[in-house]
């Protein structure tokens, strides 16, 4: 919730955003169960109802919440396969036969394999590791992969965030006569279930009654080499090794956006304390890059998401992906410092990248005005880099709030590679399903997928899943939703709250930071803008005379179209911040929408 230093007039890079109208939706309040829980907790009645809607409900999960402890973490051999996942890479391990750790290509993937290959190492074996190419191998195991490493010698691969899926590979293992074990959390195919082998690490599968269902993929592996490490040496487990372990399954958790609640918001509270002591010379290097000094404060997850996991994920979009887990297990400090300054220059090309890609989308969609009415958008374009397909459909999603597929392809090719994004109403993995046929490939779950298939097939994808996002998108679904906390006056916005809300850290997906509603406030002084895309404004409400400053990002183009100015009335959707700056630092809005206040104009919506 804090804004550092140096960072107070920088904007999120997205799309340019077209001034659309947002629903401003406020929870029902349970006002005897939150006067309960202030009372029992001791706490702000606003604390406790934000604790109310993430589903904390008493006193003990209220201390719980804000004082997460190791003891918080779940343990391992609740997961569905775990026993037999420890006895077989345990077997490996005293018999010296090598294991191959096969993951995947973002910070998820080349996180887990670093945890799998750290632990492993640990006790005594022996570990390799496969990351995919992304441009030349795509998602997923692949059976060549499989039978070179047969013939390398491995007799057992282990996978990581990949698997669920790969029947076909899993087949492959069984002929090449490869012991297989799975790991991963995305969900397995509805049909078909789970792949066959020794054993299969995925909460989501059937008949799994691990707690926590929303584990990343690094999670999983995680929660494998923990119970290999405990089985080991308990007490040095507990004390040490996991919570050297937190410091990176903390950056995958936040990177993947899974709820960060219940045991996943334990993983990264005591994964950012630890990150205040990197002692990994590539952490301190890709720290040093990122500008990220650990002795000058806490680390957030916000830190994590827009610093740190962008250039981890570059390797795997732009390059090559092993470079991460190179980084990340050297202890060459030279070589670590190579490897940080090569993925933050990697990023800066991925920026570069898609920016063309964006310029290249915007193209479209002007090209062709009736997109501007369909209910899920497929934009494809020759040329489009597919390690940033991902990122462009999301800035499609932020811009026209519907789902949104990003095909890539080249000239001369056959087969087409993409990426989809969805909106909260839509389950996009089950859409892209009822077009089965259509792909290659594909997976992922109800807000992001993968895919490939025959370019000559895009036409056809488009027209149906366009049909079918008609029928199961509303068109309330379709107009953008600010899901508010509270209704809260300025003259209620103090150090002392803030203090509390700061307790809500870390803050991510199931656990935002929240959006409060002030109603009737008056523009105290002239906006000013900023970069012609941004606002400043101070505003004033009943007897707070004195006022906030407020800033918005990329509102320039609304502040115009309602005509605000000095002395307007207005209605706003915010976040209450800290800004460090030492001339102008202090607490201060961060506004999510504007609005001329209904009393005055009664029209506005």
């Amino acid at each position: 919730m804090n804004l550092p230093t140096g960072l107070q007039e920088t904007a999120p890079q997205e799309v340019t955003r077209a001034v659309v109208a947002k629903r401003w939706t406020l929870p029902s309040t349970d006002q005897a169960a939150s006067e309960e829980l202030t009372r029992a907790a001791q706490i702000p009645r606003l604390i406790a109802a934000l604790l109310l809607a993430r589903g904390v409900t008493t006193a003990e999960a209220a201390a719980q919440f804000f004082s997460p402890k190791i003891e918080d973490l779940h343990p391992p051999s609740a997961m569905l396969g775990m026993d037999r996942a420890v006895a077989r890479l345990q077997q490996a391990i005293a018999a010296k036969q090598t294991v191959l750790i096969y993951g995947d290509y973002d910070v998820d993937g080349t996180v887990a394999t670093v945890l799998l290959k750290t632990a492993i190492e640990i006790l005594g074996g022996t570990a390799r590791y496969h990351i995919p190419h992304r441009m030349t191998e795509g998602y997923g195991m692949q059976g060549d992969v499989l039978s070179r490493a047969k013939a390398e010698g491995v007799q057992i691969v282990v996978s990581v965030d990949t698997g669920i899926r790969a029947h076909a590979a899993s087949q492959r293992a069984r002929e090449l006569g490869l012991d297989l074990i799975v790991t991963d959390h995305h969900l397995p195919d509805a049909q078909h279930g789970v792949p066959h082998a020794i054993a299969v690490l995925n909460p989501n599968q059937q008949d799994c009654n691990y707690p926590n269902k929303s584990l990343c993929g690094a999670g999983v592996a995680f929660k494998l080499a923990q119970a290999l490490l405990e089985a080991a040496d308990p007490e040095r487990a507990r004390k040490v090794l996991v919570p050297s372990f937190l410091k990176v399954v903390a950056i995958a958790t936040i990177a993947d956006a899974v709820p960060l609640l219940g045991e996943n918001r334990a993983i990264v509270a005591l994964g950012l304390r630890e990150l205040r002591r990197p002692i990994n010379p590539g952490l301190r290097a890709l720290m040093a890059c990122a500008k990220l000094d650990p002795a000058l404060g806490k680390m957030t997850a916000t830190d994590i998401a827009f610093r740190l996991a962008p250039r981890i994920n570059a390797a795997g979009r732009m390059d090559i992906a092993s470079d991460v887990v190179e980084l990340l297990t050297t202890r060459d400090v030279a070589r670590a410092d190579e490897l940080a300054q090569k993925l933050h220059q990697l990023n800066d090309d991925r920026r570069g990248v898609e920016q063309n890609i964006v310029a290249g989308m915007e193209a479209n969609l002007a090209a062709d005005t009736s997109l501007a009415d369909a209910a899920c958008l497929i934009l494809d374009g020759e040329g489009w880099h597919r390690g940033v397909l991902g990122i462009a459909a999301s800035r499609v999603v932020d811009r026209m709030h519907r789902p949104a597929l990003v095909i890539g392809h080249e000239a001369g090719d056959t087969e087409a590679h993409g990426s989809g994004r969805s909106v909260a109403n839509f389950h996009l993995l089950d859409a892209i399903s009822t077009c089965a046929d259509l792909f290659t490939r594909f997976g992922g779950h109800a807000h992001a997928v993968g895919f490939s298939l025959p370019i000559a097939n895009i036409p056809e994808l488009r027209d149906r899943l366009m049909r079918y996002a008609a029928e199961h998108l509303s068109a309330e679904d379709r107009i953008p939703e600010l899901r508010c906390a509270a209704e809260l006056p300025l003259d209620e916005i103090t150090p002392a709250l803030f203090a509390w809300l700061a307790k809500m850290e870390p803050l991510g997906m199931g656990n935002p930071g929240p959006l409060f509603v002030a109603r009737n406030l008056q523009v105290a002084s002239s906006p000013r803008k900023m970069k012609e895309r941004h606002i400043r404004l101070r505003l004033s409400q009943n007897t707070r005379r004195a006022g906030l400053n407020a800033v918005g990002w990329h509102m320039a183009e609304l502040l115009d179209k309602l005509s605000i100015e000095q002395g307007s009335q207005v209605d706003i959707v915010f976040r209450i911040r800290e800004n460090e700056h030492p001339e102008f630092g202090g607490l201060e809005l961060e506004l999510a929408d504007l609005r001329r206040s209904a009393a005055v104009s009664p029209a506005a919506s």
